[in-house]
């Protein structure tokens, strides 16, 4: 793999150290420990906060108070706690509001939330545009509270404030933007998000020094009200998108995941299709209108080539949305794993590009230049097998991306056979996209293109 776009030894710990420090965090979607959270991840890569006040019209939306909390309890008649937040940020139903009052078990269940089953797991609840208030806790615990007073306590606040959201920027040779969305706001749940906040984290310290000609742009955002609050704000920006990823439960053990845009057959897409494919098993599903911000950056009036990369999707692990969904249930080399595998496709989005044969009739002798073996009788090594690839298919009609699929080799690969032949001065660049994605058969490319249209190393022969 190109060591550019190779995650370095040790990324995967080092990832999993993040998570282990945001854990105890609570978070929602408004608040101080969003902030919190988002500062800690500027410890890794710098991170721009822009705060947006409470009321502010977005789209069909409204901008929500803003939460915050100190504390909340229930505690039976003796006035030991029997549910404590301090234990499990889980326990209290997010953007509750404040209660102090002491009421029967009977008067207490309806604001109870439990699994029934998966009795020993606290469930994950919010209730975000409804005034209310509520405690989650396993069914066990539930079902072990005698009859009797409880008091209960919460101490929040749902006052007029802000929605923040986080932008780490990476300029490029061009205004044209890849797209990594991260939502940021659950509390102590490891693989939905904290895994895609790490992800995201260190893909953006390991591109940050890299030459880009794409723009990258990192949100780190509210679910939801996020994407919608930055869309109603950037417009303009949005406009500026030619590829994205949303990123989310990254860290789990199951295989990789990727939710096709809603156009389908995007580059990322693509792309995506194709590092996964090689990858070993994997699932691709065709985009539905229910999911994380992808369904935002995809609705008609955006219609951007917006993807969502996961390992287990959401909602399709036992775990998910509960206390299950721990530092145990995220590890070290699946983080690694997916960071390597965003890489790959950001590679491609950023380097898939056309070339001509400068020598299209028969093969060129490659091995006068260094690039083949001069010794025969055994079959070409993965190198020399995609030189001959590239040669053959560079007819201005076939991008790196084409080629790769069509060898079934990493793109990777391809794109160091094309660096090679341009540098051996048997390839031009297409200076404009190939006129069709498509393979087929059609009269040699090369043919009437004009010259400006081409880049090549060649010299005087």
């Amino acid at each position: 793999m190109n060591s550019a776009y190779a995650a370095p030894d040790g990324s995967g710990a080092a990832m999993h150290a993040l998570i282990r420090d945001l854990f105890p965090i609570c978070r929602s979607i408004t608040g101080e420990g969003f902030r919190e959270s988002l500062q800690r991840v500027a410890q890794v890569v710098p991170i721009a906060l822009s705060n947006v006040p409470t009321g502010t019209t977005v789209f069909d939306w409204t901008v929500p108070k803003e939460w915050n909390i100190r504390d909340a309890w229930i505690a039976d008649s003796s006035g030991r706690r029997v549910v404590d937040f301090r234990d499990s940020n889980l326990h209290v139903v997010s953007y509750s509001i404040a209660v102090r009052a002491r009421m029967s078990l009977a008067e207490l269940k309806p604001r109870l939330h439990t699994l029934p089953e998966q009795p020993g797991v606290i469930p994950y609840r919010t209730s975000y545009y409804a005034e209310d208030w509520g405690f989650c806790l396993s069914h066990r615990a539930l079902e072990a509270l005698p009859e009797g007073e409880y008091e209960v306590c919460i101490d929040s606040t749902l006052a007029p404030g802000n929605l923040t959201y986080g932008e780490c920027i990476l300029p490029g040779t061009t205004a044209d933007e890849i797209l990594i969305s991260i939502h940021s706001c659950h509390p102590s749940l490891a693989n939905d998000n904290l895994s895609g906040m790490a992800v995201g984290a260190f893909l953006a310290k390991h591109l940050a020094d890299q030459p880009r000609k794409h723009t990258l742009r990192f949100l780190f955002i509210p679910g939801t009200i996020g994407s919608i609050t930055w869309l109603a704000e950037h417009e303009s920006d949005a406009r500026r998108i030619r590829h994205g990823l949303v990123l989310s439960c990254l860290g789990d053990r199951g295989h990789s995941t990727y939710k096709r845009s809603r156009r389908g057959t995007a580059a990322v897409d693509r792309a995506a299709a194709h590092v996964l494919g090689l990858a070993g098993p994997h699932t691709l599903l065709d985009f539905v209108p229910y999911g994380y911000d992808e369904r935002q950056y995809c609705s008609p009036g955006f219609d951007l080539p917006v993807g969502c990369l996961t390992r287990t999707p959401n909602g399709r692990f036992p775990e998910y949305h509960t206390s299950d969904d721990d530092l145990d249930f995220v590890t070290a080399e699946s983080l690694e794993d997916s960071l390597n595998k965003v890489l790959a496709i950001v590679e491609i989005l950023e380097h898939d590009r056309a070339y001509i044969n400068l020598s299209p009739k028969c093969e060129p002798q490659l091995g006068r230049r260094g690039l083949y073996r001069n010794k025969g009788g055994t079959s070409p090594k993965d190198f020399e097998m995609g030189l001959l690839w590239v040669l053959n298919l560079s007819d201005g009609r076939h991008s790196l991306l084409d080629i790769a699929e069509r060898a079934r080799m990493p793109f990777t690969m391809i794109r160091r056979a094309a660096d090679a032949l341009h540098d051996a001065s048997l390839l031009a660049i297409l200076d404009r996209d190939p006129p069709s994605r498509a393979l087929g058969d059609s009269p040699s490319a090369t043919a009437g293109l004009s010259r400006p249209l081409l880049r090549s190393r060649r010299r005087n022969r």
